[in-house]
């Protein structure tokens, strides 16, 4: 009785070690997924594009606008018989406005998101391949992290293997 009480003790201890022995074959790693975000040349391109887009709708936007102040100008000078037959050309340039306005905007936001989307996919590609070929266990975004032993960062590489592509 005495020896299968050992046994067993025996067995439990070296689960034990072999569970450690396991558990220290994994790799793990963390990624700053910002600093991948903003370093990676898309975003830096997607960026320009956009910003360009958003200067080209808002040259288009202040000119309706100041062609709408003409109007408006010219109407407060009218009569007032003169201002009721104008007043439906009025309220129908500034919801020619409201309407550009709502519609740019919806356009440039769409657009946005799926720019981060491309981006985001491009990363969890880059971060799976590198782990896959690596032999990563799990990488984990650095932000839902207490604490991070800075040797575990692959940031740098990931980054590194996005702009490999760069043109």
């Amino acid at each position: 009785m005495k020896k299968l009480a050992m046994f067993i003790c025996g067995l439990v201890l070296a689960s034990f070690v072999f569970t450690a022995v396991a558990l220290a074959a994994d790799k793990f790693a963390y990624v700053d997924l910002s600093r991948t975000f903003g370093d990676y040349y898309k975003t830096k391109d997607y960026d320009k594009l956009l910003t360009a887009k958003e200067n080209s709708y808002t040259g288009e936007r202040d000119k309706k606008v100041n062609e709408f102040k003409s109007l408006n100008d010219k109407y407060s000078l009218l009569s007032d018989k003169d201002k009721e037959a104008k007043q439906g050309e009025l309220e129908s340039k500034a919801k020619v406005i409201k309407d550009f306005v709502t519609q740019k905007e919806g356009d440039l936001r769409k657009e946005q998101e799926e720019k981060m989307k491309e981006i985001l996919q491009d990363i969890q590609n880059a971060v799976k391949g590198f782990s896959e070929k690596e032999g990563y266990t799990m990488v984990f975004n650095d932000r839902v992290l207490v604490y991070q032993n800075k040797s575990m960062d692959i940031t740098d590489k990931i980054i590194a293997i996005l702009n490999k592509g760069k043109k």
